[in-house]
């Protein structure tokens, strides 16, 4: 039997109950990991900036990567620390860590 990660939706509901409404915000997500929760909530945000410092983990969110979101770059991952990260967007509206510290 495969592994089921929150599969009450505990994280994600507890995300929205914080975070609020998404529609239209611009979003960073430090330590999206394959992006697991990055797919629960990127399609009401305006656009999602998600960093993992593992390649690895990247590459897995990249390849799943709905093209819905991949068009015009509304959902981008980046392979780098928050520490080096260097953003082209100046502010960001909401910034998620989940499981990141």
């Amino acid at each position: 039997m495969p592994v089921r990660t929150d599969p009450e939706d505990s994280e994600a509901t507890a995300l929205f109950d914080f975070a609020g409404d998404l529609a239209g915000k611009r979003v960073l997500e430090i330590g999206c990991g394959d992006g697991r929760l990055t797919w629960r909530y990127a399609d009401r945000a305006a656009r999602v900036v998600a960093i993992d410092p593992d390649a690895d983990e990247i590459a897995i969110a990249q390849e799943d990567l709905p093209p819905s979101l991949a068009r015009r770059d509304r959902v981008v991952f980046k392979a780098v620390s928050i520490q080096d990260f260097e953003p082209v967007e100046p502010v960001f509206d909401v910034v998620i860590l989940s499981w990141a510290l």
